[in-house]
């Protein structure tokens, strides 16, 4: 980190390999296809090697870069003219949690892994990017208000509504069977 910010780019390199799948996955999740997100990471990545100099280091570096990428997927979201609606393709990977790869279990898995994706996606922005923090970063409430820049109450407040919205919107979709809840859209989660 120290040879990064004082302009040794391999430095930067190797932080850049060390952090590039977990930036992309979020820049996927906020811009819901990979196009976008490759263009969110390229901007990303350049515009922290433009500021590595005034990291503070108050975070780590990866930490850092989430909140980089999630005002890049913003900025780039708020340029686009019009909606897209790529679905998820289908050699998507799908959650593998092993009754040995039983074809009907995959089918059931990928069925719901879109209902959930198409819900998170169908979210407003602002609402997206504290569930996509939570539920696939695993941050705490206070680290993501930090990457929004928005108080630990505004930040469980707006989990709580994406969550609400999405319960909504899974109780309404029809392969959406019983036995499917999600368990980490419950409201009362411990952060």
């Amino acid at each position: 980190m120290e040879a990064a910010r004082r302009g040794d780019r391999d430095a930067f390199n190797e932080l850049v390999r060390s952090t590039y799948r977990d930036t992309f996955a979020l820049a996927y999740r906020l811009t819901g296809n990979r196009d976008d997100a490759g263009d969110v990471v390229q901007d990303a990545y350049v515009r922290a090697y433009r500021a590595i100099r005034r990291f503070r280091g108050d975070s780590s570096f990866s930490t850092w870069m989430y909140r980089i990428t999630s005002n890049c997927a913003s900025t780039h979201l708020s340029r686009r003219t019009r909606q897209r609606t790529e679905e998820l393709s289908s050699d998507a990977p799908i959650v593998d949690l092993r009754p040995e790869q039983d074809p009907s279990l995959r089918a059931e898995a990928a069925v719901l892994r879109h209902n959930i994706d198409r819900a998170v996606r169908s979210l407003p922005e602002r609402l997206r990017q504290v569930v996509v923090l939570r539920d696939l970063h695993d941050l705490s409430h206070n680290e993501i208000a930090a990457e929004l820049g928005i108080t630990t109450s505004a930040a469980k407040v707006r989990l709580h509504r994406a969550r609400q919205r999405l319960r909504t919107v899974l109780q309404r979709t029809p392969d959406f069977g019983a036995g499917h809840g999600p368990s980490s859209i419950q409201d009362g989660e411990a952060s």
